[in-house]
């Protein structure tokens, strides 16, 4: 439990939510140890009831609360951090619904993995694991480059897709078309190096703000000059969201221990 929320580096600024909150010591251990205000949602009303009893003598009733609810049926997207230790076809079914959360929301949890959706920190501790992800903002499209980079040799455009967090694309200079580098994403703030036209390394620093980016273009040694993009049309949507038959059809087996 504490590495799951150290791992989520949760303060007193969060909310958390426990998705299948059991007997409720995650949800108690963010407010008592960490500060922060959290929610347990749990479907066995005995659990909630328990639950609740625990915060009381915890000292943490003011900061936590337990309801009985379906974690398919519940808006807890106000959060800023999820933990569950569910089993892995309830993480796959609710893949969709956490893409849909704000940008930089961490997910974390306990033994299970997303399926293809490869987590962006692990820790095992004993025989066990947990795995973090954060929710990350959707740069897939095409992108109109202005500002003051674009006097200095900045692409015109650049164009990406995403799988999950997985990033790719390329930036076009004129005539020219340069594949991206080292492309990351993480929450809202996406990073990547690309050759210009004439052939020097530009560093790009971004942040996605729905269909804006905004940030800076750097070469070495040189000044960061500030540009913003505008995406030309709809985002595509982040690939891989839905889990696919296969993924399924591997969940199935941890649970039978194939």
């Amino acid at each position: 439990v504490d590495r799951m929320l150290l791992m989520a580096e949760v303060t007193a600024a969060d909310r958390v939510v426990d998705l299948g909150s059991g007997d409720g010591k995650i949800a108690i251990a963010a407010a008592r140890n960490h500060g922060a205000s959290a929610n347990g949602l749990e479907f066995n009303p005995k659990l909630v009831e328990l639950s609740n009893q625990r915060a009381g003598q915890a000292g943490v009733a003011d900061k936590v609360s337990f309801k009985q609810a379906d974690i398919f049926e519940t808006d807890f997207s106000s959060a800023s951090v999820v933990t569950m230790y569910l089993l892995p076809e309830l993480n796959l079914r609710l893949r969709p619904i956490l893409f849909a959360m704000r940008p930089g929301t961490r997910v974390v949890s306990h033994s299970f993995r997303m399926g293809d959706w490869q987590p962006d920190e692990t820790s095992r501790i004993g025989a066990g694991e947990v795995f973090l992800w954060r929710i990350p903002a959707n740069a897939s499209g095409t992108w109109r480059v202005s500002g003051a980079a674009t006097g200095a040799g900045a692409p015109q455009t650049l164009s990406f897709t995403q799988r999950f967090q997985v990033i790719d694309g390329t930036a076009a200079f004129g005539p020219v078309s340069a594949g991206i580098v080292r492309p990351q994403i993480s929450g809202d703030a996406l990073s990547f190096s690309v050759r210009d036209a004439a052939g020097q390394r530009l560093q790009v620093q971004a942040r996605v703000a729905g269909d804006r980016l905004i940030g800076t273009m750097a070469r070495a040694r040189g000044a960061a000059l500030a540009f913003e993009a505008v995406r030309t049309g709809a985002a595509e949507p982040i690939q891989g969201i839905t889990a696919s038959p296969q993924e399924v059809t591997a969940a199935g087996r941890v649970l039978n221990g194939n």
